[in-house]
């Protein structure tokens, strides 16, 4: 065997290697031969169903392979073709002996090559070997494997990924992989990324829900048929999308005659109070006032709602139950000695938050009232924490205060003289619970002082069966809230307010201090809405 040298500057070096390397070339194919009858017929004859014999390029069962396509074979053909016959001859049984040539004999024959190759055809392999040598490992692994590798792309690179090729968007596009980005996102914020999206309610009724939670819709025919994971996304993404850049439709719902002073919406109806003393009720999607609720003798205040009953409470000091289908008032609360401006219930009990400081807690099961007291100043805002039948209110004082309504005890204060609260009127309160822990801010209980209410029952009236407010329950005057072991782990673990300070503040109900300001609004916030996500 001869070892070259290509890179000799001896001309005479290398004539004499070429020489040499020709003198052991066999004159006629009667080497070859046999060597092409040996190799050639195991390569052509390998079984399909032994895919180990086969490489990434060559492997039968692999779609997308990396054979040179069609426009650089047609290239290499046309160039053949320029060349003599001989040479044409010569050219073919090279590439035919290395086609036939196992891997061992491959390998040897490229390095034998290679270290004769000067600097142009180098670089002529190396520009086509950059392309070669690329591999569509997504469309080679097993789908289990290629599906776990996508998992771990966000919504954008997905749907990039779903364009590189038609077994590429198969992939992207499976239902398990979307099944998993909705489980990370929806209702939730993601960990690895940092974002959510929020859930939609709206075609919940239109919608039916299999054993395992996949959504369904129902086909012209009646029969449920799945929804892709992916529309349910892209729809929660949209929307998400929507509320970052402010995008939306609005709808004029004109007929008012006075001034709007509240109101609420579900996805079938939009109620609202006038200060002209009367309650419409709009159709969303068609923009029809469907019926106008009168009863007040002053302007209605607040209101809340939810699929049977329709709560107002008025300027005429009332609190009004009503049947917002047919229009009926079923019965009237009165007892505060001032404007109603803030109403709110769970269940069977009511609860109003008035300018005559008191906030009133109506029970319609057992027509009883309690009343607390403790706040210094107009109560803005009331709201109930249903699961554990907490209230908060909101007040001119600048506080707020947490209420236990079953013993009607004062549980906590929020803000005042020296606490970081709120320096101004505050105008809405929004208890929640939050299980992440990255609001969690380090901060030792400090005393927590208030009033206590009055825990004696009192009076409710209606229509039927009105009674005078002068008989008032007992009531503790602006003694200190007493702190009880409470078990923290059962109640709202923060709450949002907004105040005519400008600010909206984040509140550790734990603690009962402020751990987070809102700036950015240059006057007075009246009203805010939020949820845990």
């Amino acid at each position: 065997m001869v070892e070259l040298h290509p890179n000799s500057d001896d001309k005479f070096e290398e004539k004499a290697v070429a020489a040499a390397a020709f003198k052991e070339t066999p004159p006629n194919l009667s080497v070859v031969t046999p060597f092409l009858a040996k190799h050639y017929n195991n390569q052509a004859n390998i079984p399909r169903d032994n895919i180990h014999k086969f490489c990434y390029r060559h492997n039968p069962d692999i779609v997308c392979n990396k054979e040179a396509d069609e426009r650089i074979m047609r290239t290499i053909q046309t160039e053949l073709e320029l060349l003599p016959s001989r040479d044409r001859m010569a050219i073919s049984h090279v590439w035919l002996i290395f086609a036939a040539a196992p891997h061992a004999h491959r390998a040897l024959i490229l390095k034998g090559l290679l270290s004769q190759c000067c600097f142009p055809q180098l670089l002529t392999i190396n520009q086509q070997i950059n392309q070669l040598i690329r591999i569509d490992f997504i469309a080679t692994l097993p789908v289990e494997i290629a599906l776990k590798i996508l998992c771990y792309l966000d919504c954008r690179s997905l749907c990039n990924a779903a364009q590189v090729s038609r077994r590429w968007k198969e992939l992207a596009d499976d239902d398990r992989v979307w099944h998993h980005m909705c489980e990370q996102h929806i209702d939730r914020k993601c960990s690895n990324c940092g974002w959510g999206l929020p859930l939609m309610h709206m075609k919940r009724a239109r919608e039916g829900i299999d054993d395992k939670g996949q959504k369904r819709q129902r086909s012209e025919g009646g029969e449920l048929r799945k929804r892709p994971w992916k529309s349910v996304y892209s729809e929660r993404y949209q929307l998400e999308k929507n509320w970052r850049n402010g995008v939306y439709r609005s709808k004029v719902f004109t007929g008012h005659t006075d001034t709007v002073t509240c109101l609420q919406f579900n996805r079938k109806h939009l109620i609202l109070g006038l200060y002209d003393q009367s309650v419409k009720i709009w159709n969303i999607e068609t923009g029809e006032c469907i019926r106008t609720l009168t009863g007040h003798v002053k302007g209605v205040r607040s209101l809340a709602f939810d699929a049977q009953k329709l709560i107002t409470g008025g300027l005429d000091s009332t609190v009004k139950v009503w049947n917002y289908h047919n229009g009926q008032c079923i019965s009237t609360y009165r007892g505060h000695d001032d404007a109603v401006t803030s109403v709110d219930f769970c269940d069977k009990t009511i609860v109003s938050g008035s300018a005559d400081r008191t906030v009133k807690v109506w029970h319609a099961d057992s027509r009883t009232c309690y009343t607390l007291r403790g706040h210094m100043d107009c109560v803005n805002h009331v709201k109930i924490h249903c699961p554990l039948k907490t209230l908060f209110s909101a007040s001119d004082d600048t506080t707020i205060k947490m209420w236990d309504m079953k013993s009607n005890q004062c549980l906590q204060k929020f803000g005042g003289v020296g606490s970081n609260g709120h320096v101004g009127q505050v105008q809405v309160v929004i208890p929640f619970v939050y299980k992440g822990n990255d609001l969690v801010v380090d901060v030792e209980d400090g005393d927590v002082t208030g009033t206590q209410p009055s825990a004696r029952p009192g009076t409710q009236a209606d229509e039927r069966q009105r009674q005078d407010s002068d008989h008032e329950p007992d009531q503790w005057h602006e003694n200190e809230c007493p702190r009880p072991f409470l078990d923290y782990q059962n109640y709202p673990t923060h709450i949002l307010t907004s105040s005519l300070d400008n600010t909206i503040k984040l509140w550790s109900v734990k603690t009962g201090k402020c751990i987070r300001t809102q700036f950015g609004h240059i006057e007075g916030i009246w009203s805010i809405d939020a949820d845990n996500f």
